[in-house]
Parts: C-alpha cells; structure tokens; sequence
C-alpha cells in the first residue's frame, strides 16, 4: 500500500521557515500523521472520520485563463458553457466562510484551509478570509495563476498566509502561456506571476520574515515536458518549492467505467468528470524521464528549493504505464482524503471529492461544516470507498497520490 508523503528533503528545507508560525506547522504534521495512521488502521466500518485537517473551498468558479489541462475551463471544462453571472450569483459570502471557521474552532478543529478556484483571487473576499484563518491559527493556502496578488500582497505576507502556490508552466512566456492561454488575447498570464512572485519575494524581505512560503506549481504536459529543468533554472533562486506533477486526468474509456461504477454505488449518473478527459502524454517518455531524474538530483541537494514530483514515477515504464493505462494505481489503492479534509464548491455544496463533486452531502448556506461533516450521507460515501475500493477517476487524483 503506498501513501503519499511530503518528501523529507522539503521538510528539511522548509522546516525552519514554516516554525515562525507553530500553529502552522502543527496543521501541516498533523494531514501527514492522519494519514499514516489512517493507512495502518482504516477503521472504516462506520464511514466515520475524526478531526478535520483540510478546508479545502474552491471559493469560485470564475477565471480569467483557459488552461488547456483544466477541466473547469479547459478544451472540455465542464464550466463553459455556464454563465458567468449565475456563476457569480450562487457564490457563498465572505461573511458565512468565517462564520464557518469559527464554528469549526469552537468544535475544536483548526485544518489547514487551501482556496483554490477557478481563480480564487477573482472572488470579492478571499483575502479577508485568508486573514482570518491566520488569526485562527488554520494555515491558509491558496492555489492561484497569480492574478491580483502583487496589488494584495501587502495583506497576504502580513497575515502571513502560509503558502502561496502558483501555477508555472514555463521558464519563458511562450512556453508558459501556451499551456496557460487567457480568455482575451491581451493577457499576459507569465508576465503575471513573475510580478507577484517578485513583489512577495521583497515584502517578506522587508519584513525580515520567511512566509508565505512561495511554491511553483507545473502541471507537465506535451508542451513542457523538455522545459522542466528550465523551470527549476528560472525560478529556483525565486521560490521555495517546485512542484512537478504528472497531470489531472482521465481517458473516455475510464470516464465510460466511472458513469457506470457511480451509478450502481449511488444511484444517479455523474457528470462533472466529462470535463477532465484529456490526452496530455509527452511525445518522448524518455526525454521526460531524464528532465525527472535530473529534478530529483536537485531535490537531494541542500542549496536551492525543495522539489517534488507528484507522483514520485521517474523511469520510463512507470511513465508510460502512467499515461497509457488509466488502471494503473502505482499502489496508491486507499482514498484517505475523506477522512480528513472537507470540500465545498462554490455554490457552498460540500462534497467527498474535490473535482468529481456530483456527491453532494450538504450545503454550507444552510448547515455548518462540522454538522454534515459526520452526517449519514458523508459516511454513505466513505464507506463505500473503503469497501468497494477506489471509482475509476480515482486512479490519477491529486487527492489520492498527493500530498
């Protein structure tokens, strides 16, 4: 059984940063001692789970990039044909996420909370919410295409947010940008983050602290898989982290297998995982295993950032098997995410799942985290993961193999 962990060579490097905040880093521990334990004593025979470690919100559906490998906004984004203003209109208020928070502090859970969007800098209030975790002591993460982050970055390093994780698809604008194309020709997205990046890099300079740990995010795909040691050369005396992961997705034949494994758990037939089928393999396995090998001789060393490969598959058979055969789990056989972090949509349904979120247990509108956290529908859920195994669009999830 294998399980995700955070690589001892980014503790070792980001430890010391990460403990001007305690609170913090009690969060972070504490996600990878859950799931140690979960792994060696799943205790699933009632669907029930204990703390909550993870809040994760994806706090909008609105962004202003179309990234090919997305499968909100992508080639087959299950958003595009939405309207922006009903997408808009059914978000959840700033005021009720904190209201949240606090009621998950006053039943003793203080999780980590990662937003993440569409493009979650795009939503009126993300950073009063940020701040609020902060003053809570729940690490707050975001995952952004760095949009509005220079003109908010004063709010963000005082907060101080915990990690600041934007998506790098370059080492240069070409490269960048073909992977991550705006919705108008005139955006610029590397021109974006090289900004934001740099304007946190000199507050924190000036504040003569070392958060929010600033984190590159690459999703490889069939335009940089020869980029990536570009990637780290560029950006590596810039950020903390660099994170190479092998891709979200699933192939039609998988998506078939899911529609009908779904229905016969559940009852009714999914839909949002439409969106992720892709076909994003490199052209040459070999070349993008020498650009892996040669990351994971940079991640030894104890100069320059921490890396990470997500999942950790360097040699070519096991990348092939990865992109050709959608069954394939590398060992990663036990879904442990639902026992420790939550997932609200951003019309405030709350759901197992991150992106294949047709599962819906509640709405925050109406009830708190913690009263559907154990409600029946969500043990409905985890139980059948733990007794029937994994769905078929379980198999390439960040949730699965990640950290």
């Amino acid at each position: 059984m294998s399980q995700s962990w955070v690589p001892i060579s980014t503790i070792l490097k980001t430890a010391p940063k990460l403990l001007e905040r305690p609170a913090y880093a009690k969060n972070v521990t504490m996600i990878q001692v859950d799931k140690f334990l979960r792994n060696i004593f799943p205790r699933a025979e009632e669907g029930t789970a204990q703390q909550i470690r993870q809040c994760s919100i994806r706090i909008t559906d609105l962004c202003n990039l179309r990234c090919h490998t997305c499968g909100q906004w992508g080639d087959h984004g299950f958003l595009r044909s939405c309207s922006i203003k009903e997408l808009r209109s059914r978000e959840v208020t700033p005021e009720r996420y904190i209201e949240l928070l606090h009621d998950l502090k006053s039943h003793g859970h203080t999780p980590s909370v990662y937003l993440w969007g569409g493009e979650p800098m795009l939503y009126k209030g993300s950073v009063e919410i940020i701040e609020e975790a902060a003053r809570l002591g729940m690490a707050p993460s975001i995952a952004t295409n760095g949009t509005g982050l220079s003109e908010q970055a004063e709010r963000l390093v005082d907060a101080p947010m915990f990690v600041v994780q934007i998506s790098v698809d370059g080492p240069d604008a070409a490269t960048h940008n073909a992977s991550r194309p705006g919705s108008s020709p005139s955006i610029d997205n590397f021109a974006t983050i090289t900004r934001a990046i740099d304007r946190i890099t000199e507050l924190r300079k000036d504040r003569k602290q070392r958060l929010p740990l600033i984190a590159a995010l690459t999703t490889i795909n069939n335009v940089n898989y020869n980029r990536l040691v570009d990637i780290y050369e560029v950006f590596k005396d810039k950020v903390d982290v660099c994170v190479f992961y092998l891709a979200w997705w699933i192939d039609e034949a998988s998506a078939e297998k899911h529609t009908k494994d779904f229905a016969e758990r559940f009852g009714f037939q999914p839909e949002k995982h439409f969106g992720w089928i892709g076909s994003w393999r490199p052209p040459d396995y070999q070349v993008l295993s020498d650009q892996l090998k040669k990351l994971n001789g940079y991640a030894a060393r104890f100069d320059g950032p921490a890396v990470i490969i997500m999942p950790p598959l360097t040699e070519v058979p096991q990348l092939e098997q990865y992109y050709t055969d959608h069954d394939s789990t590398f060992g990663f056989d036990r879904c442990v995410s639902i026992f420790s972090a939550v997932e609200i949509n951003s019309n405030g349904d709350m759901s197992p799942c991150r992106d294949y979120h047709d599962f819906v247990v509640g709405n925050v509108k109406e009830n708190t985290i913690t009263e559907l956290w154990n409600s029946e529908r969500y043990k409905v859920f985890r139980k059948s993961l733990s007794e029937k195994g994994l769905m078929p669009v379980c198999t390439r999830c960040c949730g699965l193999m990640g950290y």
